[in-house]
């Protein structure tokens, strides 16, 4: 034995570990691993929290330019202070309350926090500094939103870039506008992280919050009923629901004791008629269609017949009777697993895809461009992506992948989808009802069903859908081009699969009421 190695066991016997001069520290081995992963940041969903923190902080500054560098426009805000200080003043009825753009259609919810900002911004005289609240309610969006993402790792952190930076109209509804859009939305994402942490009592108290800032929170009901009834069944549902209520109820109590028929019919108002001058997405339509009732009838009818299709045939395990739900969750039969065509959805490889649409690109005339770039974009991605959802059998692509969302993914899934569903067949979009869907455009996408979907069609969409909620005043192609975006998301969806029908496999186990 050499005398170094009688030296390295005698030290070693005696109870001496020398840590070797070349062994790097943890930190140093991340940034080690990080720096030849610096291709893979911008796509590995492990590399989120990193994207999105860089992004959240360069969010701060483009907050401040922006309330700085570009001009404030009224539209709303003096109205929201001319309604909250009739209440101030001693008006309960609700039929009494208005501004100048017109009644006070909101509920209570709505009232109360504008109330405290009537204060805080020396009756709504310090614009700037609501500016300044509205970028703060602003990033508290981002971080709820970035968290959820955060926990299902769905998308790839490039996308994040088009969920923050890039969109001028987000920017402009928070800060710009200061409109309450964006404070039911937070309260919304707020609710959404309690789901998925099992906080769903909380959760759903938030959730009410919400509704009570503006109506347009309800369009996650559905999915939000369909989550109550799978995780708890029906008779430890209904004290979440009763919840609900409560909470609308005793937040809209000064207003129902003074007169209950006007606050109902002015805060929850569903047959409210909207003026088509404003309308984003219906404006290819003659002003009489878009006023009609039976055109209203049809778009809640189909809103309601393809809520139904996914709860039966997307959001429901597959082989599980409807009527299971009502039940403890302890006391249902798990169906076995079926073993059809109907559940290979992810697309591995799509090589006759692929070249179908290179032949297709190829003999393209490119020359439509010039004439109508909308037309151009929207027909073309339909049909390309048409293309590569129906090519999906066994025949023509031999490697598929079966795969199951966790329970994370699932909660969030089905509230994003019932909310998307919701504003496919709205009777009219605003330009600050954008706000609505747009931090779920991701995730949709990055749900949908078929894996092939290149990213760069995904991207294609989504600036597609941006282009067409910033054309001012819309268009007939503008509005056609949502639509075909629209039911391009839709049909990733339904090839979405539906969930497991054994969830002890999943990666997350089924979430429990922590707060019964």
């Amino acid at each position: 034995m050499s005398i170094a190695s009688s030296f390295y066991v005698a030290e070693m016997a005696g109870g001496v570990r020398r840590k070797s001069p070349g062994s790097p520290s943890p930190l140093w081995g991340k940034l080690n691993t990080l720096w030849h992963d610096k291709h893979l940041v911008l796509f590995k969903t492990e590399y989120t929290l990193l994207v999105v923190s860089v992004l959240w902080c360069l969010e701060i500054g483009i907050n401040v330019w922006v309330i700085r560098k570009v001009a404030y426009t009224e539209i709303d805000w003096k109205a929201y202070m001319d309604e909250v200080e009739g209440v101030i003043n001693g008006t309960y009825d609700y039929t009494q309350l208005k501004g100048d753009t017109g009644p006070l259609v909101y509920p209570a919810g709505f009232v109360y926090i504008f109330m405290a900002l009537y204060y805080i911004t020396s009756h709504g005289v310090n614009i700037r500094l609501g500016q300044y609240i509205f970028a703060v309610f602003y990033l508290i969006t981002l971080l709820l939103v970035f968290r959820i993402y955060y926990r299902t790792k769905k998308v790839p952190p490039y996308v994040f870039f088009f969920v923050c930076c890039a969109s001028y109209r987000i920017h402009s509804i928070f800060v710009l506008r200061l409109f309450n859009d964006p404070v039911a939305m937070m309260l919304l994402f707020a609710a959404v992280n309690l789901f998925i942490d099992g906080y769903w009592t909380l959760g759903c108290g938030i959730y009410s919050l919400a509704v009570s800032v503006k109506m347009n929170v309800l369009l996650f009901a559905p999915g939000l009923l369909f989550l109550l009834l799978l995780e708890f069944g029906l008779m430890r549902t209904i004290p979440k629901l009763s919840l609900c209520a409560g909470i609308q109820i005793l937040l809209g109590l000064p207003f129902l004791l003074e007169n209950p028929v006007g606050y109902v019919s002015r805060a929850f108002d569903l047959g409210r008629q909207f003026m088509f001058k404003w309308t984003v997405n219906w404006r290819f339509l003659p002003e009489w269609l878009f006023l009609n009732r039976y055109f209203h009838l049809l778009l809640l009818v189909s809103h309601l017949l393809i809520l139904l299709l996914f709860a039966f045939r997307r959001w429901k395990r597959p082989g599980e009777n409807v009527l299971e739900l009502l039940k403890d969750p302890s006391k249902r039969k798990i169906p076995a697993q079926k073993n059809s065509v109907d559940h290979i959805l992810f697309i591995q490889s799509i090589p006759r895809a692929h070249y179908l649409c290179t032949l297709y690109v190829m003999t393209l005339d490119f020359r439509i461009a010039m004439h109508n770039m909308y037309t151009y974009c929207s027909v073309h991605l339909l049909l390309l992506c048409i293309t590569i959802l129906f090519f999906k059998s066994v025949e023509y692509f031999p490697d598929v992948l079966i795969l199951s969302l966790n329970r994370t993914s699932q909660v969030v899934l089905i509230l994003f989808t019932s909310n998307f569903i919701g504003m496919c067949f709205s009777r009219s979009l605003h330009y600050q009802f954008y706000v609505w869907y747009f931090h779920t455009l991701p995730y949709l996408l990055w749900s949908g069903g078929v894996k092939k979907l290149a990213h760069l069609l995904r991207v294609l969409i989504l600036g597609l859908i941006e282009l067409s909620w910033n054309t001012y005043p819309s268009t007939n192609s503008s509005s056609a081009a949502l639509h075909v975006c629209h039911l391009i998301i839709l049909l990733c969806l339904w090839l979405a699969p539906p969930l497991s029908s054994h969830p002890e496999t999943q990666e997350d186990t089924p979430v429990k009421d922590k707060r019964q």
